[in-house]
């Protein structure tokens, strides 16, 4: 890394022109002019727009095909159906969690992505495996992708017996983050799972990312159970629910009512914006002041052929689920890319200002909401003040195998 990497001629967030000093992995000067030292490395970055790094909060960074041969996507529909194909095709396929991850870091990188939540499966099938690779990922690539690990129960908690104790070491040997799902659907035991997950919380000082695929009444009813552990546990701001179908139905009151309180418990939520459900509305949640920030889910894996890590591209379907096409709506379908992102993973020093952590995407476009309409090649990618990609390609040692 640069001692300090100077960018000259840069507009942030689409504004007037100015140059960037970064030292240290920061941003230590933003001026119309800077001089540059006969020890700068310089970039001339000719009027490219700059975005802060992009934040995909909802991944499952051990479930990715990426780079293997191509693998018919020939499973059921339903939850259970999608989730059981997958256990039995890790055991058929070369599925090596750590390089695997490693693949899908490289891709998210090349794509702008300086930020990862990933929820990493633990189950009584293949025990840790799956988070050791995902922990091997995280430490490799440590200096340039910020990954938060959520221990993840995908096959289920109570109706697989062992499964709460694998959570358990999970979060001894380093996990961040205590996963759930479907207390209804899945086990079938709402109260049993979630004093599960929320006493693992408890135990290890830990937050909380729970899976709520259930819609309707259904869902509303474990959202319920969910919001009145985090508020019993005075947990607030330390729990998000991800996907959350049920805030999407035609329910207004309730849903409504539900929204007030998450509002109040400042419980944050995650979304995909999948065309084939109902979703929570983004502009409920900013006028509430809710955090909903928004991820890829699964890229091209078991579940799906879809998915190439872009978190431009999640935002247009962010944007295109929530019918949003004044310019300010693009920049909020943008913000639960970036801002709410951080916001949901507490980054330190997340932003464009002095004092920041150097996580900046260039793109050659004039303005922001072309960014996300157009999704043009990332110019130049730098994260922690290093360079780590260009014209779309990861560079050097963040090329993965």
């Amino acid at each position: 890394m640069p001692d300090r990497l100077l960018l000259k001629n840069l507009r942030l967030m689409g504004a007037e022109p100015v140059d960037m000093l970064i030292e240290g992995g920061r941003i230590s000067q933003i001026a119309a002019a800077i001089a540059p030292r006969t020890d700068d490395t310089v970039e001339h970055c000719e009027g490219a727009l700059v975005l802060p790094g992009l934040v995909d909060a909802h991944a499952h960074l051990d479930k990715t095909l990426w780079g293997m041969p191509w693998h018919p996507h020939a499973q059921g529909k339903s939850l259970q159906q999608m989730i059981d194909t997958e256990r039995s095709l890790r055991h058929e396929l070369d599925m090596d969690a750590a390089r695997q991850s490693a693949r899908q870091v490289t891709l998210a990188l090349s794509k702008g992505t300086t930020a990862i939540r990933s929820h990493v499966d633990i189950d009584t099938d293949h025990g840790l495996k799956m988070f050791e690779g995902v922990a091997e990922t995280r430490a490799r690539f440590a200096d340039v992708m910020q990954i938060e690990i959520v221990a993840f129960p995908q096959s289920g908690m109570m109706i697989r017996p062992g499964t709460v104790e694998l959570m358990d070491q999970a979060l001894r040997d380093g996990a961040d983050i205590v996963g759930g799902l479907d207390p209804c659907g899945i086990d079938r035991d709402p109260k049993g799972q979630l004093d599960a997950v929320f006493g693992l919380a408890e135990k290890h000082g830990k937050p909380v990312d729970i899976h709520l695929h259930e819609a309707g009444e259904l869902g509303a009813f474990s959202l319920d159970m969910i919001l009145d552990r985090t508020e019993a546990l005075a947990m607030e701001g330390k729990v998000t629910v991800s996907h959350a179908f049920c805030l999407g139905m035609n329910d207004t009151a309730r849903v409504n009512a539900q929204l007030d309180r998450i509002a109040a418990l400042g419980v944050s939520l995650a979304t995909t914006a999948p065309a084939s459900r109902p979703v929570p509305s983004v502009a409920a949640c900013r006028e509430r002041g809710i955090a909903i920030c928004a991820g890829n889910d699964g890229i091209r894996d078991t579940w799906t052929p879809y998915g190439n890590a872009c978190m431009l591209e999640r935002a247009m379907l962010v944007g295109l689920r929530n019918n949003f096409r004044a310019d300010v709506e693009v920049a909020w379908a943008l913000d639960t890319c970036t801002t709410d992102g951080a916001r949901v993973m507490e980054l330190d020093g997340y932003g464009l200002e002095v004092g920041c952590r150097a996580d900046l995407v260039l793109v050659e476009v004039p303005a922001l909401s072309e960014a996300v309409t157009q999704r043009p090649p990332r110019r130049l990618v730098i994260s922690g003040g290093q360079i780590v990609a260009r014209d779309g390609e990861t560079l050097g040692p963040w090329q993965s195998a």
